[in-house]
């Protein structure tokens, strides 16, 4: 890196998803919370500054090339970096993050890569597209050390959670240990994005999850702060950016229940007494639904929505994720969560494979019909249906991978990674094909375009219940809960035509027909 003057500039970039992502347009709304503390922590450096450029919420006068992408020719003319730093956090975003990391290195600027994406099996693909440095585990310490080093001329082989190539070498220095004391990190500052709207805002509160999924990346003890310092975010957040709307990232929310009731409580009592109405949305088990207390001062907290990780109505495929619940349990959790007045969005994996001496005698049709039931009877506001994901590093990959069964990757690269496509040969008689058609039918009957005169019907009632409901409260929670459901399902109609459509033109199909049964390319 050449001398910066005064101060060196660090941006760091979250790479588009490929267009046919069904999720491009929630991320427009929010941004990724990894970047934003990494650049945090950097911005407070007395040699350097920060920025995020977050691709996937990149609003005007943001510049843009001919593919409608951010113009990073551009932005390095008009603030040229010194250093970059390229998330991986979605494996579906690694071909762009290649892309960009050639095109900065080739514009002398030292790139440097981070993310769940990168475990050890991937890293020598990472340098040979660009990248100078990987770190590995969290990012805030080993980001300081690593840009004084770079600044300084420094030999960086003494700083832990690296890895590097030198004279051809994979260099792996020591892991990290996990952080635990997150008072000494800075609260996260959105004002470093630049060029974004941001609507929702991510918040974490613990690190880590206990339940060690066989097909997550989220792993180790979880660590915890305090609920004071993530009150104080929230506080920092309404009063600075007139922030409303939350979503805490955390995949257990309440597990700590003592520290999740306080929380809770002073979120209510602020809300009261600023005269405040937030929104929430967390992630957290079935079970946490037994917890009456827990239930009451989350929905005085304006705890609205939870997102609840079901992953299957089939007894077989719960028992083969380790999920010790039964299908008729699930129900009846869901319908104490739905009593309480919460919005409940359901997350599901479809077609997961079972492991050695497990089966499932079930066919195509009963088993989708199995997953349109149990959304039905669970009266579910909003769903998310995923194929299996082999992501790098997890148990479920060791397996697939000991059997043989993906897809090689020339065929189908990193890109098709995010849960939307199948990647690897299903259980039989289950073909790749139908397993992806699975998913349109169960999705498309969801969402659907009939429920733009849901929306348009609730409109017009809303005055008759303004006059003639007895509990204005309970009433209006029902009109909103109808109006809300039918408007998100019209925007999802929206949402999974336009991903169909760009299906269409991506060739997925071709290249599926293209495979003998046992994954492997015909010539």
């Amino acid at each position: 890196m050449q001398a910066c003057g005064a101060k060196c500039r660090f941006r760091v970039v979250a790479p588009v998803y490929p267009a046919f992502n069904i999720y491009s347009g929630i991320a427009r709304h929010t941004t990724a919370l990894g970047p934003v503390l990494v650049a945090t922590v950097v911005n407070r450096m007395a040699d350097w500054e920060a920025e995020v450029i977050d691709e996937n919420n990149y609003r005007r006068p943001g510049p843009r090339d001919e593919n409608r992408l951010p113009d990073h020719r551009l932005l390095q003319a008009i603030r040229g970096t010194d250093a970059v730093g390229l998330y991986g956090g979605l494996t579906s975003t690694i071909p762009r993050l290649f892309e960009l990391a050639r095109f900065y290195r080739g514009q002398g600027v030292v790139t440097i890569a981070g993310g769940q994406h990168f475990v050890a099996e991937n890293l020598p693909e990472a340098f040979a597209n660009g990248i100078d440095y990987v770190v590995r585990g969290e990012g805030e310490e080993t980001i300081v050390e690593l840009l004084d080093a770079i600044r300084e001329q420094r030999d960086p082989a003494g700083i832990p959670g690296l890895a590097f190539q030198r004279d051809g070498k994979l260099i792996l220095t020591p892991e990290r240990p996990p952080i635990t004391d997150f008072s000494s990190l800075p609260f996260p500052d959105f004002g470093l994005v630049r060029y974004a709207k941001i609507k929702v805002y991510p918040l974490n509160w613990t690190r880590g999850c206990g339940m060690d999924c066989e097909f997550c990346t989220v792993k180790g003890r979880p660590r915890p702060s305090s609920p004071e310092r993530l009150f104080e975010q929230v506080a920092a957040l309404v009063e600075t950016r007139q922030a409303r709307d939350f979503f805490i990232v955390d995949d257990l929310f309440g597990q700590r229940r003592e520290d999740a009731l306080r929380l809770c409580r002073l979120l209510a009592e602020y809300q009261r007494a600023t005269g405040t109405k937030l929104d929430f949305t967390v992630q957290i088990r079935l079970d946490r639904a037994k917890d009456t207390e827990l239930l009451q001062a989350m929905r005085e907290a304006s705890v609205n929505t939870v997102c609840i990780g079901f992953e299957s109505p089939i007894p077989e495929e719960l028992a083969a994720m380790n999920k010790h619940v039964k299908p008729e349990e699930m129900l009846a959790l869901t319908e104490v969560y739905h009593r309480a007045g919460f919005l409940v969005h359901g997350m599901f994996i479809f077609g997961y494979p079972l492991p050695p001496g497990a089966e499932l005698n079930l066919s195509l049709r009963e088993r989708i019909r199995t997953f349109r039931r149990f959304v039905r009877r669970g009266r579910l506001d909003t769903i998310q249906l995923l194929l299996p994901v082999p992501l790098p590093g997890t148990e479920l990959t060791a397996r697939l991978a000991a059997q043989g069964r993906f897809f090689p990757r020339e065929v189908f690269g990193w890109e098709y990674y995010d849960g939307n496509f199948p990647l690897f040969v299903p259980d039989p008689p289950l073909t790749p094909e139908q397993m992806h058609g699975a998913l349109r039918r169960i999705m498309g009957r969801f969402y659907r375009f009939r429920h733009m005169f849901g929306v348009a019907y609730n409109i017009l009632i809303f005055p008759a219940m303004i006059f003639s409901v007895f509990n204005l409260r309970v009433g209006w929670h029902h009109w909103h809960r109808a109006w809300r459901n039918n408007l998100v399902r019209f925007g999802g109609w929206i949402v999974f035509r336009n991903w169909s459509n760009a299906l269409r033109k991506g060739g997925f199909h071709d290249k599926l027909r293209k495979l003998n049964p046992s994954g492997e390319s015909r010539k």
